[in-house]
């Protein structure tokens, strides 16, 4: 809907994502704003907002596989850390450049490590096609723990590191190590490599829905049986929506692992593929400006708990002896069932009867 007073004459108008200079505008704005960040914010916001990208490109891949073809998956984390170990084995097991060309075998891995999740999450994909509901939810779980036990795995470790894992090198293009040409190291360098993969993973995955491809993801969640009688092949299609949500989830790894620089299987519990679905909940259903919405209040609720409720109810009742990662995991537990309650469709759904309710003036009312 828009404003009063505005209408659209092309059908290209209508059904573009962005319609109004404003509101290329505001989009613009806050591009900018994310950009120039870095020149004022102190390092720890600048390393909780890195890795808030990095959360939100994963979630991405969950919002394609689980939001737009109705793939229940709560083992997400573990294809995050497929894409991590690849660039982790392939930067410290091989180098096929040269020390000098280090730095080229770095960023080649970035495909590398989205195809390897892909290819993995096929795999998987492949006994879940008969499966719907808990049971697919179950085998994601299993896959989730064959995979981190696979990390763990003894046999494998002179490959993946074992328990301690594995080292990267810090990030950086052209030159070596010592003498980088630009380096991507320093904390506001590397929040604007994952800032700009984040939006490149918007773009990407909003403009997925309005494919054919993402039609017939979304018709499949919705009817599955009136998808495939309209001529959907439903196997070809559920295995895309795998290979496709674990691509987002193996750039989401690569970045992962250059930000820690360490990777090993404690990174990448079951507990961070719950969280996952709860931002999707929480943001909303189905929407790529939920997993906005979603992972920002979790991540934002996150902080609080942490840095500053928990430690104040630890002074003001120190018999209680309150954990903090105890406690906001309990409360974030507790707001997704609120969610689920009380707004079901979550943030993006009371975002959209806001911006209803404006576009209607002089003549609004709360859309319903």
């Amino acid at each position: 809907m828009l404003p009063g007073g505005v209408f659209n004459t092309k059908y290209e108008s209508d059904v573009a994502i962005l319609r109004t200079k404003t509101q290329w505008f505001l989009l613009a704005l806050g591009v900018i704003f994310l950009f120039l960040l870095p020149l004022f914010a102190p390092d720890y916001w600048l390393s909780q907002l890195t890795s808030l990208a990095i959360v939100i490109v994963a979630v991405l891949g969950l919002h394609v596989l689980t939001g737009l073809c109705g793939q229940i998956s709560i083992g997400h984390r573990a294809f995050v850390g497929v894409g991590a170990y690849a660039v982790a084995i392939l930067t410290t097991r091989y180098e096929p450049f040269g020390a000098g060309l280090a730095w080229v075998w770095t960023w080649l891995c970035l495909p590398i490590s989205a195809l390897a999740a892909g290819l993995v999450g096929l795999i998987f994909g492949l006994p879940c096609f008969k499966l719907k509901g808990f049971y697919l939810a179950i085998s994601t779980l299993a896959a989730s723990y064959i995979i981190v036990w696979v990390f763990k795995y003894e046999g494998f470790s002179s490959v993946t590191g074992g328990f301690i894992g594995l080292p990267l090198d810090p990030l950086y293009i052209g030159g070596t190590s010592e003498e980088p040409f630009i380096d991507l190291s320093s904390r506001s360098a590397f929040y604007c490599l994952a800032v700009a993969v984040m939006i490149l993973a918007a773009f990407l995955a909003k403009n997925l829905q309005r494919t054919s491809v993402g039609r017939a993801f979304v018709a499949i969640r919705d009817n599955e049986l009136a998808a495939e009688v309209s001529g959907i092949s439903i196997f070809r299609y559920k295995m895309m929506a795998f290979f496709i949500g674990c691509l987002f989830a193996g750039v989401a790894g690569w970045l992962w692992a250059n930000s820690q620089l360490r990777v090993n299987p404690n990174q990448f519990s079951l507990l961070d593929s719950i969280w996952y679905v709860g931002m999707l909940i929480i943001g909303g259903w189905g929407s790529t400006s939920g997993v906005f919405f979603g992972a920002t209040f979790l991540k934002l609720l996150e902080i609080g708990m942490t840095d500053y409720i928990t430690p104040w109810l630890g002074d003001m009742l120190p018999s209680i002896k309150l954990q903090v990662h105890v406690a906001t995991n309990i409360v974030q537990g507790l707001v997704i069932i609120l969610f689920m309650m009380l707004a079901p469709r979550g943030l993006y759904y009371l975002w959209e009867r806001l911006k209803i309710y404006y576009r209607l003036h002089p003549y609004a009312y709360w859309a319903r």
